[in-house]
C-alpha cells in the first residue's frame, strides 16, 4: 500500500522532509503539527531505507557533505566550502540508492541538485541565526544591576517594588525597607531583585 515510497526520488523528498521537520520541531517545541508530520515523514523515510538498497559510498559523500556545511559557519574562507559542500551533497544525494548499474543515479541530479541547494539554505539561515543567538553578548546584561542604587518605590519586605537605573523592577528584602529609601542591589534571581537599605551619607 505504501510502495508508492519506494521511488528513489520519493524517497529522498521523505529524508530532506524529514530532516527539516526534526530541525524545525527542536527550534518550536509544543506545536503537535510540526512533530507529527516529522513522525509521519521519518516512518516514509525509514521504511524506504529498508527496502531500498543503498551505496555506502554515496552515504559516506553526504557525510562528508554534511561536514564541509559545519565547518563552513566557522572560516571566512567559506565559499570553496560551501561550493565543496553542495558538491558532495547532490552527487552523495543522487547515488544515494543503489540501481542496476553503479554508474546510474537513481535519484534524478536536477531534483538533487534543487533539493541540495533550497535545504542547504534553509539549514544555513537557521545555523547562522543559531549561531548568532548563541555568540552576541545580549545588549543589555542583567547581571551588571548588581550594586546599583536604585528607590524603593513601595514599602519593599516579602514583595515591592524598585526603580533601578530608570526601570521598575519587582524586589525582596530580608529586613522592611520603607518606601523611598535608597536601596543596592545585593542579588537578582530571574527579573526579581533582591536589595538592601543603603545607608545615607
Amino acid at each position: 500500500m505504501i510502495d508508492f515510497i519506494l521511488d528513489p526520488n520519493l524517497a529522498y523528498l521523505a529524508l530532506v522532509l524529514t530532516t527539516i521537520l526534526a530541525v524545525l520541531a527542536l527550534l518550536s517545541p509544543g506545536s503537535g503539527i510540526i512533530e507529527a508530520s516529522a513522525v509521519i515523514a521519518a516512518f516514509f523515510a525509514a521504511y524506504s531505507i529498508y527496502r531500498l538498497p543503498l551505496n555506502g559510498w554515496a552515504l559516506i559523500v553526504l557525510l562528508f557533505g554534511a561536514g564541509f556545511f559545519l565547518v563552513a559557519f566557522f572560516r571566512k574562507d567559506r565559499r570553496w566550502i560551501l561550493g565543496a559542500s553542495i558538491v558532495c551533497l547532490v552527487v552523495g544525494s543522487a547515488f544515494l540508492f543503489r540501481t542496476d548499474r553503479w554508474w546510474e543515479p537513481a535519484v534524478n541530479p536536477f531534483l538533487a541538485a534543487i533539493v541540495s541547494a533550497t535545504s542547504g539554505g534553509f539549514f544555513w539561515v537557521v545555523g547562522r541565526k543559531l549561531l548568532e543567538a548563541t555568540t552576541t553578548t545580549p545588549s543589555h546584561d542583567l547581571d551588571k544591576l548588581i550594586g546599583a542604587l536604585g528607590e524603593a518605590k513601595t514599602e519593599i519586605h516579602q514583595h515591592g517594588s524598585v526603580q533601578v537605573e530608570g526601570e521598575l523592577w519587582s524586589a525582596t528584602s530580608r529586613t522592611p525597607i520603607p518606601a523611598g529609601s535608597l536601596v543596592r542591589v545585593v542579588k537578582r534571581e530571574g527579573f526579581t531583585l533582591e536589595v538592601v537599605k543603603e545607608k545615607e551619607s
